[in-house]
């Protein structure tokens, strides 16, 4: 295998859950030596599950099996002054420290930027929080889902309008952080030379998801004259059809804007003579007119099953798409064509399934390069690199150091 791009650089990773393993998950993926630092229990990701027959077991939770890719695990306990101080020095010799802890932890544990570059000026330390490290926000409790609504994601999205908001799933704002984590906190990494040294990467989650989901042309169009765009169920309001239709076996997604796109549904539809009419022939006018226009259209798709309606459209230029299930999605062919379907064997899970690398670089691909590590699996490992004998290592797993 070609070396990885990020190979040679340090990471310790001292975070639980999902945005700072999935921040140092790309790290690992793609090269670097990435030290996930555990409580003596481990990550809270390895007691979320999901499980294989719904039997908890902290080696076998799908969250972490994904989260911990191509990593080292060191299981330390940070409450006594030992844990902290092999802390300390495994940090000394690292390039990068990704963590997720409220601040006021990070100040408890004497693990504050200032005192972590006294000991190692090159040191990039990588915080993602709910909401970053200084306003009045940042030392709340708070998760994933209080980030996404405190920048007014759920009143732009997830809703019908005139009816409440509804929540966001699958981690958005940590995965939206985490990503802006690595790519920024990446750029401080190779960037210390003209920096003169390391530098503090504060990422607010909440802050990640205003400039993705929301975006400027909604903050910037309230700034401008007080006007901000609302949640609107399925679909857009300004253009059709965008929208999703029932089939026979499922649902589509139907996109169909320019007129060349609307003339490629027509096309496969038979040519019927109603979408000739001229009301008909301008996005904004369809969207106008959606309610005629749109069971026209569910009339033929529940005659076709979503495979043949996807096919058939894009062969005509309208960008229609099946809605997949997990399921279907972890069995496509076009994933695993690419190499993101990937199938890994862990030591207490057995044969399981993964995700690859999200990003392709042929000089360097990436990609989960070994399964999650059981908890503590490189623990002895990582002391003897800090220079630990083999009695000193028995003594602080004795005294429940290092597990």
């Amino acid at each position: 295998m070609p070396p990885g791009a990020l190979e040679g650089i340090k990471v310790v990773e001292l975070g639980q859950m999902v945005s700072a393993p999935y921040c140092a998950k790309l790290f690992a993926d793609f090269g670097a030596d990435v030290v996930k630092v555990e409580p003596i229990e481990g990550d809270v990701a390895r007691r979320w599950g999901p499980f294989p027959g719904d039997q908890p077991h902290p080696e076998k939770s799908g969250l972490h099996l994904f989260l911990n890719t191509s990593k080292r695990s060191l299981a330390l306990d940070l409450e006594s002054e030992a844990g902290r101080a092999l802390l300390r020095q495994l940090i000394a010799g690292a390039d990068a420290l990704i963590e997720n802890n409220l601040p006021r932890f990070m100040r408890q544990w004497g693990l504050t930027y200032d005192e972590l570059s006294a000991i190692n000026p090159d040191l990039v330390m990588i915080s993602i929080t709910p909401f970053g490290q200084t306003g009045p926000y940042a030392e709340w409790n708070a998760y994933d889902l209080n980030a996404y609504h405190l920048t007014g994601a759920s009143s732009r999205y997830c809703g019908r309008p005139g009816e409440p908001p509804l929540e966001h799933g699958t981690f958005s704002a940590d995965f939206f952080g985490a990503s802006a984590a690595a790519s920024w906190g990446l750029a401080a990494v190779y960037g210390r030379e003209p920096a003169g040294g390391g530098q503090h990467v504060d990422v607010s989650c909440a802050e990640a998801i205003a400039a993705s989901f929301v975006g400027g042309q909604n903050i910037g169009a309230y700034a401008q004259d007080g006007k901000f765009d609302k949640r609107t169920g399925v679909g857009m309001s300004l253009g059709a059809p965008a929208t999703i239709l029932p089939c026979k076996d499922g649902h589509v997604w139907m996109l169909a804007l320019e007129t060349a796109q609307w003339n490629g549904i027509a096309k496969t539809m038979g040519d019927p003579e109603w979408m000739q009419l001229e009301m008909f022939q301008d996005m904004f006018t369809r969207a106008q007119n959606d309610d005629a226009m749109y069971p026209l259209i569910e009339q033929w798709t529940m005659e076709h099953g979503k495979m043949e309606i996807m096919e058939e459209c894009q062969k005509n230029g309208a960008p229609v798409s099946a809605v997949f299930t997990v399921g279907e999605a972890a069995e496509h062919e076009h994933l695993r064509a690419r190499g993101y379907i990937v199938e890994q064997e862990h030591p207490e899970a057995g044969k399981i399934r993964n995700l690859g690398a999200p990003f392709r670089m042929p000089a360097c691909p990436g990609g989960p390069q070994s399964p999650a590590p059981l908890l503590g699996q490189h623990t002895d490992e990582i002391l003897r690199e800090l220079g630990k004998s083999e009695d000193e290592i028995e003594t602080l797993r004795r005294d429940r150091i290092c597990g």
